[in-house]
């Protein structure tokens, strides 16, 4: 339990500071693709985390990165609504027979389709109200489109990589 709890908290800080000191100071296509990697800190939430614990976590990782970027609750009401809807997402896509409580929502362990279709909505819908926010007028209306399909394409790359790289090593040790 208290291993559990530092990992998740290891994950948190690393995530974070990946985010500020990274994935912030690099710009694609002028500024038209942006990678956040902290999003998948609230994808990897244990299955069993409650949803009121979720809520309460992305909105504090939202607001540590809100501090670091100067935006003023973007990124915490953007991962708040990632966390509302994580709920929804893992209740629409259910097994039958529910959850195995040990097993953790990566790749090696639930499978690839299965993640995809956890993770790509999640990703969507983090950008989708991370980019409105931002502009939050019509004028760049396909613009701001434009950049929620080209940094979610990039970030769901920059996940799905990460599951390979961090989660199958660690399955190799034990």
């Amino acid at each position: 339990m208290i291993f559990d709890a530092l990992r998740h908290i290891s994950r948190f800080v690393f995530l974070v500071l990946l985010q500020v000191v990274v994935m912030n100071n690099i710009s694609l296509g002028s500024g038209l693709i942006v990678c956040f990697i902290y999003p998948l800190f609230i994808i990897m939430l244990p299955l069993r985390t409650q949803g009121w614990v979720a809520l309460v976590i992305a909105a504090l990782l939202g607001l540590i990165i809100d501090t670091f970027d100067n935006t003023l609750g973007m990124h915490a009401s953007a991962a708040v609504a990632m966390a509302y809807f994580r709920m929804v997402i893992l209740k629409w896509i259910s097994p039958r027979e529910g959850y195995d409580p040990t097993q953790k929502p990566t790749i090696q362990s639930m499978g690839s389709n299965w993640f995809m279709s956890y993770a790509i909505p999640l990703v969507v819908i983090h950008h989708i109200w991370v980019f409105n926010l931002e502009n939050f007028q019509f004028d760049f209306f396909f613009r701001t489109q434009v950049r929620v399909i080209l940094s979610s394409i990039v970030t769901l790359g920059m996940v799905y990589l990460s599951q390979y790289l961090l989660y199958q090593v660690r399955e190799r040790r034990r």
